[in-house]
């Protein structure tokens, strides 16, 4: 897929989530990367011969004091090349790109791993 058909998807997946976080999203960026570097997988936790999709690097809301301010904004990443390869049509790829968005959202909101599992297992 073209990058920026791609890059159109993620925004749309972004603005497709509900307007309660949407208007909570701050002082964010959210950016596609072709594949994950070395660093970002390490950040990511990823274990060897797991595939990362996308990835959340700044402080979760949930995390933040009174005090928190004046720092460069957090970035979720998403991963074009890893997305594609796990999908097999467009269609998949527009789908894995909003599921991708809405985990990387959830950890910007304090929620982890473990608990994203149970949510996402109960869909």
């Amino acid at each position: 897929m073209e990058r920026e058909r791609f890059e159109r998807l993620v925004v749309r997946a972004v603005a497709e989530l509900p307007e309660e976080f949407r208007t909570r999203l701050e002082n964010i960026d959210v950016v596609v990367e072709d594949s994950p570097a070395g660093s970002q997988l390490r950040r990511g936790r990823t274990p060897p011969g797991e595939i990362l999709l996308g990835l959340y690097e700044g402080v979760p809301l949930t995390e933040r004091s009174i005090n928190y301010g004046l720092v460069m904004p957090d970035k979720i990443t998403i991963f074009q090349k890893p997305i594609e390869a796990v999908c097999r049509s467009d269609d998949e790829i527009a789908e894995e790109i909003g599921r991708v968005v809405r985990h990387e959202i959830a950890h910007h909101f304090g929620i982890g791993d473990e608990r994203l599992e149970e949510l996402e297992g109960g869909q």
